[in-house]
């Protein structure tokens, strides 16, 4: 006979069975799951090394083709937008969405390091406050292949209204982009490098070598040069390349073994050997250089016989040695030594007296080459 207070317990137990029923077929489906790999994508076994070499020569023989037609579009409103940049008192906005904004980042950059004053603004992010970054002073330049970007089309009127100026580089000239801009740049492609058509690369390859050519023709304009370039790149080997002069590495004249002409050549040797540098300069009353003994001239004179207990250094010296002036390039001096085979220089201004001296060492431990 079933009570009332056996027929809780047994409920209980029926409900605890089935909820350790329910945990066991979890951790069976759980455990199943993972023991179980993934099927791989059916399209992973369509791979051919042949298949993959083709397009990949495929692709770059669309976007080289693509790249040269943009030459024939190199006209008036190329220059005019040359002409537009250089006469802002601003600075050039670049902005694009998606792909076109990775473009323009690099755009942006590109002019930033090579004279024009430049930067990336993301035309969402403008529409939250960014917008306030452009001023009338400006020229936005704005970047769509099919000119039809809502979030650049939405800042648009905004940027106009302020005063600045719009320069727009699409694919289709006809766009409201490009009908809003006060000069376009056509960077159409006749086809995407992607074999649906879609993927967007020989667009983006076409707008990135556009935006070469407008710093190009900036950089030219303004007279940007060598040093200006490294004044905006002092970080890394090409800074030190473009900024480190001969003065900067150079061993000062205290520290360069110095013999007069009448020197015993033993005693030359003797000098050059306490000095560390592989050389000993020879020079005259007034501190001129007249010549130079290097440890490879020793071990040239040991070859030839040469007996070394007798003479004096000017007679075993290479005369008027080859000198570089302190303000030339530290990179000018490693040209004159790899054309010249030779692995020292000394270092003087033009008919002056000796100042210093330089070798190959210096130019390593100071990382011009």
């Amino acid at each position: 006979m079933t009570t009332a207070r056996t027929e809780a317990p047994n409920r209980r137990r029926t409900r605890e069975s089935a909820l350790k029923g329910l945990f066991s077929i979890q951790v069976y489906f759980d455990h199943h799951n993972r023991s179980q790999p993934m099927n791989p994508s059916p399209k992973t076994h369509r791979f051919s090394p042949e298949r993959a070499l083709e397009l990949g020569r495929q692709t770059l023989s669309i976007e080289a083709a693509a790249v040269d037609a943009l030459k024939q579009r190199i006209n008036g409103e190329f220059a005019r937008a040359v002409a537009l940049i250089l006469g802002i008192q601003g600075r050039l906005i670049v902005s694009g969405m998606g792909k076109s904004g990775h473009i323009a980042r690099k755009i942006a950059a590109t002019m930033a390091s090579t004279g024009t004053p430049a930067y990336f603004v993301h035309p969402a992010e403008a529409s939250h406050g960014d917008l306030g970054m452009i001023t009338q002073h400006d020229v936005l330049l704005a970047l769509s292949n099919s000119g039809e970007s809502e979030e650049l089309l939405r800042i648009v009127p905004l940027v106009k209204r302020q005063g600045a100026r719009l320069i727009s580089m699409t694919g289709v000239p006809t766009s409201s982009l490009a009908r809003e801009a006060d000069v376009h740049l056509d960077a159409g492609v006749a086809q995407e490098a992607c074999p649906h058509n879609l993927a967007p690369t020989a667009s983006t390859t076409a707008a990135l070598a556009l935006g070469d050519a407008l710093a190009v023709a900036l950089l030219d304009a303004r007279g940007f040069g060598p040093d200006d370039f490294a004044r905006s790149h002092p970080g890394g080997s090409l800074g030190r390349r473009l900024l480190t002069h001969v003065r900067d590495v150079m061993r000062p004249l205290d520290k360069v073994p110095m013999v007069p002409e009448s020197t015993p050549i033993t005693e030359a040797i003797v000098a050059m050997s306490r000095g560390g540098l592989g050389l000993v300069a020879v020079i005259d009353a007034q501190g001129n250089a007249r010549g130079i003994f290097t440890d490879g001239d020793l071990r040239r004179a040991f070859e030839k016989r040469i007996d070394l207990q007798q003479g004096d250094i000017a007679s075993v010296m290479h005369p008027s040695p080859q000198t570089i002036a302190p303000e030339r390039l530290a990179v000018e001096a490693v040209e004159v030594m790899e054309r010249l085979r030779i692995n020292a220089l000394l270092v003087a201004e033009p008919d002056g007296p000796l100042i210093g001296a330089l070798n190959m060492h210096d130019l390593f431990s100071a990382k011009v080459i």
